[in-house]
């Protein structure tokens, strides 16, 4: 083991893919596993919630920062729609990653019981912006929280459930 594995701290996560067109299925895979540093095959199901769509889930273990590693393997992609979440760790939040085609990509930290931790800068910056009329609060509230974002994946979150997972480890 080398000094610089040494320091990685080792983490899991699931990576949810809502919807992706099947043409677009491998190349997921492709990304996914130049991240993990393994062959990744994942289990595709239909999409009840939008035809002609896939959907799959993957349950991976490797070093912190690996959500949004796959997060920037993915990002921009034409009709995916996809979440990559990571577990905190010793000296790390956990993170919470969405994406769909309309809005693009929403970043969370996470804390230990996988509330959505918001920075004090962040509020103040929302609050300076809602004092000066440019928004309503409510509305900035919703986008730290990622609001829109749910509302646009919560149809294919439920289409989901009972779907296979697999597990997978990062190569060292």
């Amino acid at each position: 083991m080398t000094a610089q594995s040494a320091n990685k701290t080792v983490t899991s996560g699931v990576l949810y893919i809502h919807s992706a067109p099947r043409a677009l299925c491998p190349h997921i895979e492709w990304a996914v596993a130049s991240v993990l540093g393994v062959r990744v095959s994942l289990d595709w199901t239909h999409q009840p919630a939008e035809p002609h769509m896939w959907r799959a889930e993957l349950s991976w273990r490797g070093q912190s920062g690996t959500a949004a590693s796959i997060t920037s393997q993915l990002r921009g992609w034409q009709q995916l729609r996809f979440e990559a979440t990571e577990d905190p760790s010793d000296g790390t939040e956990g993170e919470r990653y969405s994406s769909t085609p309309t809005l693009g990509v929403y970043r969370a930290a996470t804390g230990m019981h996988g509330d959505i931790v918001i920075a004090e800068d962040r509020l103040r910056a929302a609050l300076a912006r809602a004092h000066r009329g440019e928004s309503a609060l409510e509305r900035e509230v919703e986008a730290l929280l990622g609001k829109p974002w749910d509302d646009e994946l919560e149809p294919f979150r439920y289409a989901g459930e009972g779907a296979p997972v697999r597990w997978l480890h990062q190569v060292g």
